[in-house]
């Protein structure tokens, strides 16, 4: 069976530097907000080219915490909106909610999947307050016509780059394109932990500042609360492997590439519509660093049981569209038809650094000869 992904393997690669943390870590005898935390809050900093980086529980806490800062400074509050893309993974619409906000969906271009910049504007009103592109599948957005929609209406750009580290737009690295981003380092991602991790990036100091006590139940000294904060830190354990495995992100997205290319290159299958053309240059396209690779089909089904019989794993991100959701039944009414067809086409294969050329070229052969 060609597994979806080998976390195991992936992790493999490293152990040795990564016993090292731990053994480094535990031999220190600090476990909470120490010196570890504060070296990867350096690093990927410097990483991403921002003022700072606060390491949190979690990617879904990293945007909420963003948007409670925004509430604190007074930027935001409760009620205000933020638009977010109509196919994204749930957790950046639940952030919007549980910040107190309320979130505008607003559809996706249906052959990048990213969030369509000629559709925002109609959906700015005198309550909205941020726009939230989603770097989704491991692609960048087309920022440049969203940063001149946020300056024109005074909006705040939030990046959710949970599946995104590593990726560029026009030189710089997502995390650093818009006023602040948030990160999840859940063990699946390019960048993964050994467990749940996240962080936030900003050029904001105030912000920023506001964040680090959020984190800390709302205090900056212990025992002084500013704040009706949360306890959401990353873990010294957790900050040590992510430094770790930091070193090789840049050369692990560039086997994602190759490994994309190749899909690019050899899928021809009628019924498959792949998620880049033939002319691309994925090799050289920065922008995208192949979290996953989805295709779509209108027979997902029969496809997805065809390739887990002759030995191809794979996932479908997502089946149901988040205005679908028993949790967003306020949602049901409304109507999102492309992001319904993205859903119920997509389908994603094996990719990542650790596949060998027989895996995927065996995925092409397999693909190519679906029956459709």
């Amino acid at each position: 069976m060609i597994e979806f992904l080998n976390i195991k393997q992936i992790t493999q690669r490293n152990k040795q530097e990564l016993m090292q943390a731990f053994e480094a870590v535990l031999d220190s005898g600090w476990f909470i907000m120490g010196n570890a935390l504060r070296t990867f809050e350096q690093e990927f900093a410097g990483y991403c080219g921002t003022q700072s980086c606060i390491g949190v529980a979690n990617g879904l806490d990293a945007l909420i915490l963003i948007l409670e800062a925004y509430k604190e400074t007074g930027f935001m509050k409760p009620g205000d909106e933020v638009i977010v893309p109509s196919n994204t993974y749930i957790a950046s619409i639940l952030a919007v909610s549980k910040a107190g906000l309320t979130p505008v969906l607003c559809e996706p271009d249906i052959h990048t999947y990213l969030l369509d910049p000629a559709l925002i504007e109609k959906k700015i009103s005198k309550k909205t307050k941020a726009i939230l592109p989603v770097h989704l599948y491991g692609q960048v957005c087309d920022m440049d016509p969203i940063v001149a929609l946020a300056k024109k209406y005074n909006l705040k750009i939030i990046e959710d780059c949970a599946q995104s580290q590593g990726a560029m737009y026009h030189g710089k690295r997502c995390g650093n394109l818009g006023d602040a981003a948030g990160f999840s380092f859940y063990p699946g991602k390019n960048l993964g932990a050994l467990g749940d991790a996240g962080a936030v990036t900003t050029h904001d100091e105030t912000l920023a500042e506001i964040i680090k006590a959020w984190r800390n139940y709302g205090s900056h000294k212990k025992y002084e609360n500013l704040y009706l904060g949360v306890n959401s830190r990353l873990d010294e354990l957790q900050a040590a492997l992510l430094s770790v495995k930091l070193k090789s992100l840049d050369a692990d997205n560039q086997k994602r590439r190759e490994i994309a290319q190749y899909y690019i290159n050899n899928i021809n299958h009628p019924g498959i519509v792949l998620p880049a053309s033939k002319e691309r240059d994925v090799l050289n396209d920065h922008s995208h660093v192949w979290h996953v690779f989805v295709v779509r089909t209108e027979k997902r089904d029969s496809f997805q049981q065809y390739l887990l019989e002759n030995g191809v794993q794979t996932v479908i991100h997502y089946p149901i569209p988040p205005h679908h959701q028993k949790a967003y039944t306020s949602l049901h009414s409304q109507q999102f038809p492309i992001s319904e067809k993205i859903h119920s086409q997509v389908i994603s294969l094996p990719i990542s650094p650790v596949m060998q050329a027989n895996e995927y070229e065996k995925v092409c052969q397999v693909v190519n000869l679906f029956s459709s």
